[in-house]
């Protein structure tokens, strides 16, 4: 979300990301007869258990968003409630929304108040969301029908007009994560998502997380609105990441910012999923996610896709005055010349695989590594970002621009030589109400500025009538990046744009890759050409193409795999720990837990495969002698432009030895050097049949026990649970400190069984570790 110092990181050096996003559900007037709602089930979304979500009023049989026959892709808009037209510059209503281009619409912001509470303030007549009015703009009238005036009116009288539009409450982004203004515009430190969903000591707050999510779901009934997106900027282990006003408590609680944000998203998504029920209506739950593979890198596998009904990928802010590299604000793919990188010898890197990852394509390959391109949404951005004093590069690009002083309260000591003046209309503040060098302008501006067309809005920006051009702003394009921008020679002036062209070629590649659609920062950035004045304005240009391009498209990808997977599953769980924290996790290496949740043993030897993404070279080993290895690959060597396929497939084995018992569990130690979402599309091969695993949520499969039929209850959100053992069950005789076991021996031990690997003597079993001698062969 644009706001003050918007910002954004690397993988190797400190930095922070930017600007918001997110999406929508639901219409209304939906049936309440009898129907197989797990048909509608979008693959891999999670279901709470116990609950017959109403997924077929949002979605068809084959688990795809019903948007409107001539919406085969999502098109996502946000709209700021600050461009309310009261402090003189052009107001952006929601009259002026291209509603029948648009599929949803996120309102930016709500935020959470100090009770932990979604909120946008007190009412009033200067609420801008629930009580302001537009006396004699056409357009801004009203709707009787509604309790509340402001913004939420005018978008449900919109919505009764057209209603496969939907609308989604966008809660935080980078001004209001760790606190809030209040009615006087004044930000209040409460601590935002920091403190409701963690507590000091980095445990979940889940009395927090509870108090939101219940005042989320009575916010969206109480407004009409089709669901909730969470702009949690940035819920990462890394140091200095999100707002600088947020560290001294965000910093605190890194250790448990991932634990919160998962806790916080699965209850959301049971809250939502129960008021659906009730209400014969799928509530939708979104989030929009960071596009920078340092914050990536904190965020551990990014398990809370599963709860999501879709991502939207900030994939903008790649390059900026953050620091002093002259690149793209959002281009589609690397060209192995990105000099931020370079820098960080990412390209000499063997580890790195030459991998990019300073990119749109290589975001959406990090997620599609375990959600279905379908529910993933690539951001594009209405505004720009650039630099002046830049030396040398290409008409600017790849250069650098050292600025002597960063921006006050900007968290940098080291940053880039912004734009300023007329080639930085939208000028955020700092908190001191100086301008934050970022050249940040509307894209309509922006194309006045390439046009050589000094605009009549220019006086309510605070130009005044001796404001000239200097030097032209010639555009510039690189097929390879898909990026376009504007380069001032005079001014060494480089501003990186977006236009039809790019949008164009990013349309097409959302069509070809099947993606879900796009999400755009935000619509009050978009352009059109007055031919009365001469001159650019916000308009629908860009949003109009998309649509164009949409409409009569395929249908996007709803499965997960590329391949096809067994139907049967099995209830063996596989769960991602102990990352490291913030500059201490490179390389990457979690534990990986493997338990054995059905009632049959599993013999050594048991091989697993599973896929992760091609986001992340295709190098990842385990160093626990499971003898992990990548058999196979969609894509190797570098990304310039863009990654072939999306997967790597990587088989392990249980150890020869290493057999595991019913409710056992085994950890082996993984290693990767770039990040990935979730690996998922799990399978394991028991007594030469096939099996998928339940908790990768995937459609059409029945969760049976190995080597059965089909279990009677085929929820896999809802596995059969391991059988508690009958007490004083257990057949091996009882371990003796002062016995000697030779290797294959049991024994019974704390109500389990154990087996030794090796001859021994007492040593107690359960204390030897999971490379001792003992082996845990489960409950007994």
């Amino acid at each position: 979300m644009l706001s003050p110092t918007h910002r954004r990181a690397t993988l190797l050096a400190s930095g922070v990301a930017a600007a918001g996003l997110l999406l929508g559900s639901l219409t209304g007037g939906v049936s309440h007869a009898a129907t197989d709602h797990e048909s509608c089930r979008p693959d891999g979304l999670y279901k709470t258990a116990g609950v017959d979500v109403p997924y077929c009023s949002a979605y068809d049989t084959e688990g795809r968003e019903k948007m409107g026959a001539d919406h085969q892709r999502r098109v996502i808009g946000y709209f700021t409630g600050w461009r309310t037209g009261k402090d003189g510059t052009p107001a952006y209503l929601a009259s002026n929304i291209p509603w029948n281009k648009v599929t949803h619409i996120n309102y930016a912001f709500g935020h959470i108040d100090s009770g932990n509470r979604l909120s946008v303030g007190a009412d009033g007549p200067n609420n801008a969301a629930t009580g302001m009015t537009w006396p004699g703009v056409a357009g801004a009238e009203m709707d009787p029908a509604y309790g509340y005036k402001g913004h939420f009116n005018l978008l449900n009288k919109f919505k009764k007009q057209h209603p496969d539009v939907k609308t989604l409450i966008s809660v935080g982004g980078w001004a209001e994560t760790g606190g809030y203004f209040d009615d006087s515009g004044k930000r209040v430190n409460s601590g935002g998502f920091y403190s409701m969903a963690t507590n000091a000591d980095g445990s979940v707050n889940q009395a927090g997380i509870d108090t939101f999510s219940d005042s989320a779901v009575a916010f969206i009934k109480k407004y009409g609105f089709n669901g909730v997106d969470i702009d949690y900027e940035y819920p990462t282990s890394m140091k200095d990441a999100g707002n600088p006003l947020d560290y001294p408590l965000s910093n605190a609680r890194r250790a448990g910012l991932v634990k919160g944000y998962a806790a916080l998203m699965k209850t959301l998504r049971e809250k939502l999923d129960r008021a659906g029920a009730a209400d014969g209506r799928h509530y939708m739950l979104t989030v929009a996610a960071p596009s920078s593979g340092y914050l990536l890198r904190g965020m551990e596998t990014f398990q809370v896709q599963k709860y999501l009904d879709y991502v939207n990928i900030m994939s903008y802010d790649l390059h900026g005055a953050w620091n002093e590299y002259a690149g793209p604000n959002a281009s589609l793919f690397d060209d192995g010349k990105d000099a931020e990188l370079a820098a960080a010898n990412v390209y000499g890197s063997q580890q790195y695989g030459g991998i990019g990852y300073l990119n749109t394509d290589w975001a959406y390959h990090y997620f599609r590594g375990s959600m279905p391109a379908g529910r993933i949404n690539i951001g594009l951005p209405y505004y720009t970002r650039g630099h002046k004093n830049v030396q040398g590069g290409t008409d600017g690009l790849w250069g650098k621009a050292t600025a002597t002083t960063c921006p006050a309260g900007s968290g940098l000591t080291k940053c880039g030589d912004g734009a300023v003046g007329i080639d930085n209309l939208w000028h955020d503040k700092d908190d001191n109400g100086k301008e934050s060098p970022a050249g940040s302008n509307p894209m309509w501006h922006a194309k006045n500025l390439e046009k050589g067309v000094l605009g009549d809005y220019l006086p309510k920006y605070g130009f005044g009538a001796d404001t000239r051009l200097t030097g032209t702003y010639a555009r510039r394009y690189d097929s390879t990046l898909v990026a376009p921008w504007l380069w001032n020679a005079e001014k060494k002036v480089f501003l990186s744009t977006e236009d039809e062209q790019s949008v164009a070629r990013k349309a097409d590649y959302v069509v070809d890759k099947g993606i879900g659609g796009t999400m755009v920062w935000e619509l009050a950035g978009d352009y059109g050409w007055n031919a009365a004045k001469g001159q650019y304005e916000p308009g629908s240009t860009l949003t109009s193409l998309m649509y164009d391009k949409f409409r009569t498209a395929t249908p996007y990808g709803a499965k997960v795999s590329n391949k096809a997977l067994p139907t049967k599953a099995v209830n063996i769980g596989v769960e991602f720990g102990e990352f490291k924290l913030g500059d201490s996790n490179y390389p990457i290496t979690p534990k990986v837990k493997i338990t054995n949740n059905t009632r049959t043993t599993l013999p050594g030897g048991t091989e697993f495969q599973f896929d992760y993404s091609t986001a992340a070279p295709g190098n990842a080993s385990d160093q626990s002698g499971f003898g992990t290895k990548v058999i196979s690959s969609d894509h190797t060597g570098g990304n310039v432009g863009g990654l072939k396929g999306d997967f790597h497939r990587v088989s392990l084995k249980l150890p020869a030895w290493q057999t595991l018992a019913p409710g056992a569990s085994v950890e082996l130690s993984f290693n990767y050097y770039l990040p990935v979402s979730t690996p998922w599309n799990w399978t394991v091969n028991i007594g030469g049949t096939t099996y998928a695993l339940a908790g990768d949520l995937a459609r059409g499969t029945t969760v049976v026990e190995p080597g059965t039929n089909p279990s009677p209850s085929p929820d896999p959100t809802n596995p059969t649970p391991t059988p508690t053992p009958t007490p004083g069950a257990c057949a091996a005789p009882a371990w003796s400190p002062a016995t000697e076991y030779g290797s294959g021996s049991t024994v019974s031990h704390t109500s389990r069984t154990w087996k030794a690997k090796w001859w021994t003597k007492g040593e107690e079993p359960g204390t030897t570790g999971q490379w001792g001698v003992w082996q845990d062969l489960g409950a007994c």
